[in-house]
């Protein structure tokens, strides 16, 4: 049997959840519902609020395009969330809607845009950023949501990570070697075990603008401590290119893709 159940829609509601509750579907829920969907009466819907896990509801019309929705029995209880804190320079507003749901099914936990040298994007819209990541999520069969935060100067936000978290730095500077074994060597060395250790580290991606980091920013990142250097390959990749690569090789080697022992 399936993990998910992708044959119900999916909402995202800040709502507390429990057996009973009943909640009224604003404008664009019920017109999603019952009149895109088509869904009528007693068909269900899956909700979450990233706290208290999956729940079945019920749909229960009340008036031609008006609707409640009744919650009768959690389906997911909540899971933790990992610990991937994805940092990157904003891009333009298409490929940052891109990046931004990317790094939410890649399994970010927490989402900072930080302003480079080279940054090309717009003002970081923080509203924009929180809804992708929970269209994201709805679509996903994701439970919990990312921390957003707002713009900051990479030396910030560099200087803010705790020191136990390993950054994951990819520089197209960086020698091109086996990104596994790279991974698994500085994963190793922060969790204090052997290279075939699989203790959990918290984890940071850096990701640089399109026209790529200047020599000062690779020596603010560099010089930090618990800082691994990552090349993605010979050949020289999209900013959104990158982080979809780098998220997925990051979790298969270090996060939460591995299998479990």
């Amino acid at each position: 049997m399936a993990a998910y159940d992708f044959n119900a829609p999916r909402l995202f509601l800040d709502i507390p959840m429990r057996e009973g509750v009943r909640h009224s579907l604003d404008r664009a829920q019920a017109n999603y519902l019952l009149s895109v969907l088509r869904k009528d009466t007693g068909e269900p819907v899956l909700v979450f609020n990233g706290r208290d896990g999956e729940w079945r509801a019920e749909i229960e019309p009340t008036g031609r395009k008006a609707a409640d929705l009744v919650l009768r029995a959690q389906t997911r209880p909540q899971t933790s969330a990992g610990d991937l804190h994805y940092l990157f320079a904003p891009l333009k507003a298409a490929r940052l809607d891109y990046v931004a749901q990317k790094a939410v099914e890649m399994g970010a936990s927490l989402i900072q845009p930080v302003v480079t040298r080279r940054t090309q994007g717009d003002r970081i819209k923080l509203d924009k950023l929180h809804a992708n990541a929970i269209e994201a999520a709805e679509q996903c069969g994701i439970l919990s949501l990312p921390e957003i935060r707002d713009a900051t100067p990479l030396a910030e936000a560099v200087a803010a990570l705790a020191p136990e978290r390993l950054l994951v730095f990819c520089d197209e500077d960086a020698p091109v070697a086996d990104p596994v074994a790279a991974l698994t060597q500085a994963g190793a060395a922060a969790a204090g075990t052997g290279v075939s250790g699989r203790r959990t580290v918290p984890l940071a991606v850096v990701i640089g603008p399109e026209g790529g980091f200047t020599p000062e920013e690779r020596a603010v990142i560099g010089g930090r401590a618990n800082t691994v250097r990552l090349s993605l390959g010979p050949r020289i990749l999209r900013a959104d290119t990158a982080a979809v690569a780098v998220l997925a090789l990051v979790q298969a080697v270090l996060g939460d893709g591995r299998s479990a022992i």
